[in-house]
């Protein structure tokens, strides 16, 4: 299958790098390499810089190689097998210690979502999976057949937030106990006996969600992963991050914040005692959000917001 994908606020998130001659720049999320080709285009009309493009799936980088292939004359173009939360090691094994801007559009890429034996999609029959990268061990067909029911329902709620998630977690370890869960629509017509009949959505929606997130660890890495890209941006950096969730926007929302403010002592305390200072400064205080002739084209842009952090 083809790798499609619409990047979004793409324009948006560029503008803010301000590419520049020489410079050095991260897209931590390749994907079909949208954000990283404009990126290469702009080096390339400056004469030439760096592109490190990582990504997590190998069907990705392959995509985004083709891509960026007419780029390579003029911008030197490094793609790498990786989670960005390594990228202080990646960085390292490069030879590079700072860079001038980054890219993180985080969530599931359209390709994902509409390749149906990825097992993303609850609109596709396929085994249930969903990794991002296919070397992983964990899969979602381990977290529903194998998480307790506790681990399962707090996954849901707190995730999918989902208010019915016991009542899915329930009815998924009942199932279980009969035979393994093995396919996106077994996993659909379970959450579906669980829920209300009057949904406003489909009803696996939340819950697919909820284990995606889990079976890639894509909260619980990234507030580490956030501050060490600000840790490698040179002064005047930029980092950009997209997001497609309340969860994902409110880690980048209170990560940026507390690296902005520096002073984490009591607000009693008469003079600062902590010593830490900031290191960023925010490009906005509200976050970018698509504008109308893109939320036309691109039904995705619709939950987006961009934020951005510029290194002190």
């Amino acid at each position: 299958m083809e790798f499609k994908h619409i990047s979004v606020l793409l324009n948006e998130s560029v503008d803010l790098l301000n590419v520049r001659q020489g410079g050095i720049y991260v897209d931590g999320t390749l994907g079909g390499g949208g954000h990283s080709a404009l990126i290469c285009e702009r080096l390339s009309d400056l004469s030439g810089g760096r592109l490190i493009g990582i990504d997590r799936d190998t069907d990705a980088i392959a995509a985004a190689e083709g891509r960026l292939e007419k780029y390579k004359k003029s911008v030197d173009i490094k793609t790498v097998h990786d989670n960005f939360k390594n990228i202080k090691r990646i960085l390292s094994e490069l030879g590079i210690e700072k860079i001038d801007g980054a890219i993180l559009d985080l969530g599931v890429s359209s390709y994902q979502l509409d390749e149906g034996e990825r097992g993303f999609s609850y609109k596709y029959n396929a085994r249930l999976d969903m990794r991002m990268d296919r070397g992983d061990a964990l899969s979602a067909y381990e977290v529903v057949n194998g998480y307790d029911l506790g681990e399962l329902t707090r996954i849901i709620y707190e995730y999918g937030e989902e208010r019915f998630a016991k009542r899915i977690a329930e009815r998924i370890v009942r199932e279980r106990e009969k035979h393994p869960i093995e396919t996106t629509f077994e996993l659909n017509d379970i959450i579906r006996a669980a829920y209300p009949a009057a949904a406003d959505k489909h009803p696996s929606k939340r819950t697919y969600q909820a284990i995606r997130i889990e079976v890639n660890r894509e909260l619980e890495i990234l507030e580490g992963a956030l501050r060490d890209f600000v840790d490698v941006l040179k002064p005047g950096g930029v980092l950009a991050v997209i997001t497609f969730h309340s969860l994902e926007d409110r880690i980048v929302k209170n990560t940026f914040s507390a690296l902005a403010a520096g002073c984490t002592c009591p607000k009693d305390f008469p003079v600062c005692v902590c010593g830490n200072v900031p290191k960023i400064k925010l490009a906005f205080k509200k976050p970018v959000t698509a504008r109308a002739d893109e939320l036309e084209r691109n039904n995705r842009s619709h939950s987006a917001k961009l934020r951005a952090a510029i290194k002190l």
